[in-house]
């Protein structure tokens, strides 16, 4: 291991010399990288078609997103060719393969487009006033099935009524309807009617939910996402709701006959939507909105139906409600006859399973899965150990009886539990983003080192992965990269995995300063298939620092018990970890100045990053962004509040929940390191008032703490916000990190 280690590192070292010649990736660069995404084959295999997100010159000197359409031929006989010039997103293939429908914003409103293959200008195929979301074309192509969010005076233009849930008002009916003349000076009726109208111009807003924080700015009233259906076979395109009620539903899937949809809705007995975690399946008829519940798994969350091509099966996801904020998301599948009960698939593979797709036989299920630094794609056969299949069902899918049947067998909970082998197609140094599979190739968006987005294609045997586009090997092939390399460190009963990435360049006898990167979650995950660090990290080995992250325990990509062993400990198991990465990398590299580390971390790593300054002083500088530094407050300011009661146990008033003794701000006066707190103003996830709390208590004892304020922005800022701030937050880093150990 030892050996190995050193080996590797002077591997690389000389691999870094090599590239002297080569340019240093550049903070601007970031403006340069292109994001594939939404990849979709045609049904005939002729083509696929996928987007790219850029980054765009704007006004006044600041950078705007544009989504663009791309289409590739699937045998590479023509260049990846650009489609639109207006924008685009969520593209879906018309039955007919020759046509690309996708949305376009229209007034603030997404709105359904379509475009030939063959070329000329795409068309606007109908407008809808509350905008589209997640098209579908029926397979027949008569029909589109699109999603809407709705409030409730928007469902009430549907089909007007009340929510089946109380409003919550104390001592006041739910959903009253005043008819009294609004009057501030008149009785109470009249008082509450003008009460009333203010409320409905938000000037107050009147808050009763329990998830009443957004992402941006609060959320008062509770939006439903709905299903509607656009019938084209009219001249003037007809528009109806096919879902009702004021409950959200999900990931609706077409059945064959063009006449019913599965969907992921709350439970038919559920209350207030903020209180219920449960999801079932329904069944919904698109002409009369008849809902029929389809599967119902007691003690089950289940979601992202999926029918099969034949239109025989469906695949479902399902995750534990017994274990909120740990469960893994297992894959489960059913035939759509109901003459047999459901099963889930892999319950013997230890990973949180998403993305999941069919062959065209019916044979095979295809999804991606975080592990280990990667995200592989995987296969399982659903008819492994199977006997031959049984003739296909008649035209008309479900019948009354039909669902009456499968609700027995569901209600009675006979859940197969049939762990099948899981098959790993592509290796854990990447990571495979959206895909698509036709008969002989599969399309994949992958994320490397060497490139962090580029379509490939495979056969189906996913030996020699190629890449097809190009999109970011132009202003690449000068660059400079550096290249992590993976261990593993054992600490007691768990083991770590860590990387290391040298500076980009380095020169014989020199040390460099080493930056300890710490990632959120706190069930997410890092490694060289990870995107969204990809030039961060490069950015900071180009300029002379060492780079070493780690995925501790808590995080994703390494099984259950792994993920779990962060429960009511957010600080000392992780930070252990964390630091003991830290201290075998200086122990272990010649190049590392062990008096020269930093650290940082975002979201829960921003908790993170303030912890260990407050238990460990070995860091001459720290970056705390977008944290969480007081766990009591967070459960009322973030939106992300679950954490406590999934992580801990119980609220901050039960005895026996350590939220104090998990808090950095409870040992806020021995944080002595240089620190740089980040926060985004309108950052509801995590809440300002944390960060404000941390600088305002550094302050007060007189501790070196700079903080920074980005407005109008949110939790996701380094990620998808305003480009000029993302660049403005990268170079603050580094900058405040140069004041303590220089390493020009």
């Amino acid at each position: 291991m030892r050996i190995l280690f050193i080996g590797l590192c002077f591997l690389a070292t000389t691999i870094a010399s090599a590239q002297v010649e080569r340019q240093p990736i550049e903070a601007t660069d970031l403006l340069k990288i292109q994001q594939l995404g939404n990849v979709i084959a045609a049904p005939n295999g002729r083509y696929i078609a996928y987007t790219v997100r850029s980054i765009i010159p704007d006004v006044e000197d600041n950078y705007a997103y544009r989504n663009e359409l791309w289409m590739i031929a699937a045998d590479r006989s023509e260049p990846a060719l650009k489609m639109t010039h207006g924008g685009a997103s969520s593209p879906v293939w018309h039955p007919d393969s020759e046509r690309i429908s996708f949305l376009r914003t229209v007034d603030g409103k997404p709105q359904f487009f379509e475009i030939s293959i063959y070329g000329g200008e795409a068309r606007q195929v109908f407008t809808f006033e509350h905008g589209v979301s997640e098209p579908k074309w029926s397979p027949d192509g008569n029909y589109v099935l699109f999603a809407a969010m709705l409030n409730r005076d928007e469902v009430n233009e549907f089909a007007e009524m009340n929510p089946e849930w109380s409003e919550e008002r104390p001592a006041r009916p739910s959903w009253e309807v005043h008819t009294a003349e609004a009057d501030p000076d008149g009785e109470l009726a009249n008082v509450r009617a003008w009460l009333d109208e203010n409320r409905k111009e938000s000037n107050p807003r009147l808050i009763t939910r329990l998830n009443f924080q957004g992402e941006l700015d609060l959320a008062p009233e509770y939006r439903s996402r709905h299903y509607f259906v656009a019938d084209l076979t009219k001249d003037d395109p007809e528009v109806r709701m096919v879902t009702s009620g004021y409950y959200s539903f999900s990931g609706a899937t077409w059945l064959l006959d063009n006449r019913q949809i599965v969907v992921s809705g709350y439970p038919e007995t559920a209350g207030h939507p903020d209180q219920e975690l449960d999801r079932d399946l329904f069944l919904v008829d698109i002409k009369s909105s008849r809902r029929r519940l389809l599967l119902d798994i007691g003690g089950y969350r289940l979601s992202s139906p999926m029918v099969s091509p034949s239109g025989r099966f469906v695949t479902f996801q399902a995750s534990s409600l017994s274990d909120p904020g740990y469960a893994q998301t297992e894959l489960g599948y059913f035939p759509i006859d109901g003459l047999s009960p459901p099963e889930m698939l892999t319950l013997n593979f230890d990973r949180s399973i998403r993305n999941v797709k069919w062959s065209h036989d019916d044979w095979f299920v295809y999804f991606t899965a975080p592990s280990e630094g990667g995200v592989p794609l995987y296969r399982v056969s659903i008819n492994e150990g199977r006997p031959a299949l049984p003739t296909p069902v008649a035209d008309s899918l479900l019948t009354d009886s039909l669902v009456q049947t499968a609700r027995s067998f569901f209600y009675r909970g006979e859940l197969l539990h049939r762990g099948l082998p899981v098959t790993q197609l592509t290796d854990s140094d990447r990571g495979i983003g959206s895909y698509d599979i036709t008969t002989a190739m599969a399309y994949m968006v992958v994320t490397q080192v060497l490139n962090p987005s580029e379509l490939h294609v495979s056969t189906m045997n996913f030996e020699r992965p190629v890449a097809v586009t190009t999109h970011n090997v132009e202003w690449l092939k000068n660059k400079a990269l550096s290249f992590p390399v993976s261990y593993r460190l054992q600490r007691d009963t768990t083991e770590v995995q860590y990387w290391i990435m040298p500076p980009t360049f380095q020169s014989q006898g020199r040390t460099y300063p080493l930056m300890v990167a710490i990632h959120g979650g706190p069930a997410s995950m890092w490694g060289p298939g990870e995107a969204t660090m990809w030039h961060e990290f490069q950015f900071l080995t180009a300029q002379g620092y060492g780079l070493v992250y780690s995925n501790p325990r808590g995080s994703g990509g390494y099984g259950h018990a792994f993920r779990r062993a962060n429960y009511q400990d957010w600080g000392v198991g992780p930070a252990q970890d964390v630091l003991a990465t830290a201290s075998e990398v200086t122990r272990r590299i010649r190049w590392v100045d062990a008096d020269r580390q930093v650290v940082t971390g975002g979201s829960y790593a921003g908790y993170l990053t303030a912890w260990i300054i407050s238990q460990d002083s070995r860091f001459k500088a720290a970056v705390a962004q977008r944290g969480v530094y007081d766990l009591e407050t967070f459960f009322g300011e973030g939106n992300a509040w679950r954490l406590v009661p999934n992580h801990f146990g119980g609220y901050p008033w039960e005895a026996g929940v350590l939220l104090r003794a998990n808090s950095p701000i409870t040992f806020v006066d021995q944080i002595r390191t240089p620190l740089l707190i980040m926060h985004a103003d309108n950052d509801l996830r995590t809440g300002v008032i944390q960060s404000e709390m941390l600088y305002k208590s550094l302050k007060v004892l007189d501790r070196p703490v700079e903080y920074v304020r980005y407005p109008n922005a949110g939790h996701d800022l380094s990620r998808t916000g305003d480009p000029k701030q993302r660049l403005d937050r990268l170079l603050r880093i580094w900058e405040f990190m140069e004041r303590y150990v220089g390493s020009g």
